[in-house]
């Protein structure tokens, strides 16, 4: 299989790429002009701000793998939030109009997606790809950022958006960043601890990427988590456990709000109990179904 990739520099792309190639497919990497690169990697140049794209150079891949976006890290001020929206909706849109016009596409775009799209639901609520979705700024952005890339639908291309929960890796992402804390005894629950996380693991987010690509019955919203959900409270203490320290302390949820603002409510104190029914009834085989021995095999 041939395969282009957006976002091939971050955390899932770089391990997509590896993965990929270990299986003996072709890569090519969609990256910005002046990207260093080795002499055997296939480059094609875009430039979403400018509205640039090596259209040609498209021509002939089975497959692309849209990853790019702005990180959600942050304080979602005004300008956060116009480009953490622009550079999805923008890059998608460059790259839906250019797949549609290309004299051979490519069979599947999948085009990354979140499932902040459910906003913050009760625990009990289960969620599949058929739920309503949610309130919040997260769940305007998605909707935005999958109606762009559907325009290739017009040409034949099958659409998948993988809505990823939160990853963990010890390579990046949210964990790295929660470990010197752990560490040091000082892990905290967030609020009230009820919120449920829908977590996956970085294996189990290229696995489900690559089961998608290799899958002509998947097709639109794909829920890429974990079946085994788990409340930040449950998380907090696990990885305690794991790191074996202590984690006894509440961090406010009026502290975190008059910290980080809306990023805060929306991403560390809200919750939904996501499940992965698509990948499921297609027989995709988690490799971390379970958050104690995916935390163990992250940080052994």
């Amino acid at each position: 299989m041939k395969v282009a990739i957006t976002g091939s520099s971050g955390l899932i792309g770089s391990a997509l790429v590896a993965r990929l190639r270990v299986e003996g497919h072709s890569v090519s990497r969609i990256v910005r002009p002046g990207h260093a690169s080795s002499a055997r990697e296939r480059l094609i140049n875009w430039d979403p701000e400018a509205g640039k794209l090596d259209a040609a150079a498209l021509e002939g891949h089975d497959a692309v793998v849209h990853l790019a976006g702005e990180s959600l890290a942050g304080l979602w001020t005004r300008s956060k939030r116009a480009k953490i929206l622009a550079s999805r909706v923008r890059g998608t849109n460059l790259l839906a109009r250019a797949l549609t016009g290309l004299r051979q596409p490519p069979i599947v775009l999948v085009s990354a997606s979140a499932i902040g799209y459910y906003g913050d639901r009760p625990s009990d609520e289960l969620l599949d790809e058929a739920a309503e979705r949610g309130t919040g700024f997260l769940s305007d952005v998605v909707v935005e950022w999958e109606a762009a890339a559907r325009q290739v639908e017009a040409a034949g291309i099958r659409i998948v958006n993988p809505r990823f929960g939160p990853v963990l890796s010890p390579k990046g992402g949210a964990l790295p960043l929660m470990l010197p804390a752990f560490k040091l005894g000082l892990g905290a629950r967030l609020g009230s601890g009820r919120q449920v996380w829908s977590w996956v693991g970085l294996d189990d987010v290229v696995g489900a990427i690559i089961h998608t690509l290799n899958t002509p019955s998947i097709a639109g919203p794909v829920n890429v988590v974990s079946p085994n959900a788990v409340t930040n409270a449950e998380f907090t203490d696990t990885l305690a456990e794991v790191l074996h320290r202590s984690a006894w302390m509440i961090a406010p949820a009026f502290a975190l709000k008059l910290i980080a603002g809306d990023m805060a409510k929306e991403m560390l104190l809200s919750g939904a109990h996501v499940v992965p029914r698509k990948l499921s009834d297609t027989g995709y085989t988690f490799r971390q179904a379970l958050l104690e021995p995916a935390l163990r095999a992250m940080l052994s």
